[in-house]
């Protein structure tokens, strides 16, 4: 939702308002909103923006290692959509959506570049997991895909993640993870036509999917512009997961989409009825929300985007919007989960791969926070690369050809006031 406009009576109210306002950008400070709407602000709560960031040459180098190793043909060697989650015993589960297995090839490529390659005959398959040891090594990938089309023509990707108790208050924990079911579908919709958003449940230690169910079934919206999908981030606060997701905008937007939000009780994940949505001025159990950021310009987010807490204050990283969302990463703050939402600020430019020519036919997407490889004031930020083209094959052939495109890369940030 954007920032509201405020009124007030009386001319000379009205200008001391003005001069106030005028005041406070010029020396770039944001005061409190006095109408946070899930109550008191947080005396945490400060305005919070990207003050520094580098290469995460560790992490990215890592997902580079275990994709290229060709001991095996059945494990992953490229995917998109990286979430994370640290499970009870220090390892890390890593989700991807679509995923290439297979092997690959030392370069050079057939066509004579000096990329490393995979066949175009390499499987695909619409969702994958991967363990990571305590120590930070990838060391296996589940069968994939983990979690099946539910439909011919459907599928399953998986996003945000948690481990939570198997009921409200239980000692045994478990592992929830939020799916984007999607059709195939024509385009403008060429990433699939947004359906419902689910929940797995796995089982620990094994990571063995236990079942599926059906938390906000978007069908009965009759626009798909207008359909949301939970599970671009989750941040637990006070007993509550609260559950980002957004809109579409016909999926070719940087970014003009809406996030919403929702919130279940910790332990209730699963549970179809736990889920409460902010219609605007309340949480309501009915599956119908109001935007909390976005107004179809410049204002808004992509349909992949994170969250996180710093202290008392929420930050929301997404691409910019336009044509800088090819590369830029931006971010807004709030005192709250439901907002108002301050911003767009400048953040950073993805790094995209060295070489020139590589690098202008490609684009940065899906930024996305992983608290398991951050702390002491820390962000780890994974994005997505892939290569720019309308043509869903001519890509694939040309991730297929330089493998480390379609792959995370990292960076770590630093938050701070803006200046």
């Amino acid at each position: 939702m954007s920032d509201r406009e405020r009124r007030g009576g009386g001319g000379g109210r009205i200008w001391l308002v003005l001069l106030l306002a005028a005041a406070c950008a010029a020396v770039l400070l944001i005061a409190l909103p006095e109408d946070d709407r899930e109550g008191a602000p947080d005396a945490a709560c400060r305005p919070r923006t990207v003050a520094s960031w580098s290469a995460d040459d560790k992490a990215t180098g890592e997902f580079a290692r275990y994709g290229d190793d060709g001991t095996r043909t059945d494990d992953w060697t490229g995917g998109d959509g990286t979430h994370s989650v640290r499970l009870p015993d220090g390892r890390v589960l890593w989700l991807f959506s679509d995923t290439f297995l297979g092997q690959v090839h030392a370069p050079p490529n057939p066509v004579g570049q000096p990329h490393t390659w995979r066949d175009t005959s390499a499987p695909m398959v619409r969702n994958s997991a991967v363990v990571m040891s305590r120590s930070g090594t990838l060391r296996r990938t589940l069968p994939a895909p983990l979690f099946p089309d539910p439909a011919p023509q459907q599928w399953r990707w998986p996003v945000a993640a948690r481990v939570e108790p198997r009921t409200p208050g239980a000692d045994e924990q478990v592992v929830r993870v939020l799916l984007w079911n999607r059709m195939a579908s024509q385009g403008p919709w060429i990433y699939g036509v947004p359906l419902a958003t689910e929940v797995a449940t796995l089982s620990l230690p094994d990571l063995r999917v236990e079942g599926i169910v059906k938390v906000s079934d978007q069908q009965g919206v009759e626009d798909p512009e207008k359909r949301v999908l939970y599970g671009a981030a989750t941040v637990d606060d006070d007993g509550w997961t609260y559950v980002f997701g957004g809109t579409d905008a016909q999926a070719t937007s940087r970014p003009s989409s809406h996030a919403h939000v929702a919130r279940v009780r910790h332990g209730r994940l699963a549970e179809a009825d736990a889920w409460e949505y902010w219609d605007g001025e309340e949480w309501g159990r009915a599956a119908t929300s109001r935007p909390v950021l976005g107004d179809g310009k410049r204002k808004g987010v992509g349909s992949a985007f994170t969250v996180v807490r710093d202290k008392g204050t929420y930050v929301l990283f997404t691409m910019a919007a336009g044509a800088e969302g090819l590369t830029t990463v931006t971010s807004y703050w709030s005192c709250s989960p439901t907002g108002p939402w301050h911003g767009p600020a400048k953040a950073f430019e993805a790094p995209l791969p060295k070489d020139a020519a590589v690098r202008q036919e490609t684009a940065a997407y899906n930024p996305q926070a992983h608290p398991a490889l951050g702390g002491d004031g820390r962000v780890v930020l994974s994005y997505d690369v892939n290569w720019l083209d309308p043509v869903p094959a001519s890509a694939q052939a040309n991730v297929n050809r330089n493998v480390a495109l379609y792959r995370p890369r990292f960076v770590t940030l630093r938050l701070g006031a803006p200046r």
